[in-house]
């Protein structure tokens, strides 16, 4: 049986697909799916999903294999094997307000994706804060006066300027990650070895 991949749709699936194709993989398939969630190579089966949910189909054993950001990682804390870094993906969780707002100093309302990230960074802050929890947009949040201040991924922070935001302090680096179902790994070693090999140095297959 092929080995099966979950890639997480959008940036990630794109910066991967062009890693791979330096590895000397075919991804013409892959490029020209439509808007086809599942997809079969010569040599794999693809499935595209959002990050959390490639998470939770490695967990499950649907896929072997999964392509996902840090930050879900961290967030989440799924039982897979976090397997290693790959070289695309960087970007960095970051505190934003709004540019000019004062910072009250009553008890702070921070709105986030990411609302496990957020208690822990204000946990070791030794600050309490009430999280809003949401799930994108979250720049809106200081601006129509939900929240004082956000937490979210910044790539280039260009989204953040756009909407007369600014950091007011980076705490986490993340890259894209290579995870693992466990069991794969035991089971399906033979073929999955060459693919983690060339994943992990970056060098095309022969």
């Amino acid at each position: 049986m092929k080995p099966c991949i979950a890639l997480t749709k959008g940036r990630l699936e794109k910066q991967f697909l062009e890693y791979f194709q330096s590895l000397g993989f075919d991804i013409q398939p892959l490029v020209k799916k439509g808007r086809k969630l599942r997809v079969d190579t010569e040599d794999f089966q693809f499935v595209f999903a959002k990050g959390v949910d490639v998470t939770t189909y490695v967990e499950h054993g649907i896929a072997d294999l999964g392509i996902v950001g840090e930050d879900v990682l961290t967030e989440f804390q799924p039982d897979v094997f976090n397997l290693l870094p790959l070289p695309f993906g960087q970007c960095r969780m970051a505190l934003a307000a709004e540019a000019g707002g004062k910072w009250p100093e009553r008890k702070r309302k921070i709105a986030s994706k990411y609302p496990n990230i957020t208690k822990e960074f204000f946990r070791l802050k030794g600050e309490s804060v009430d999280i809003v929890k949401l799930e994108g947009s979250v720049e809106l949040a200081p601006i129509l006066g939900l929240a004082d201040g956000i937490v979210d991924i910044v790539e280039t922070g260009t989204t953040l300027k756009e909407n007369g935001l600014i950091i007011k302090e980076e705490f986490h680096q993340y890259t894209a990650r290579c995870i693992a179902n466990r069991s794969s790994l035991k089971i399906k070693k033979d073929c999955l070895t060459p693919l983690i090999e060339a994943l992990q140095k970056g060098e095309a297959v022969t």
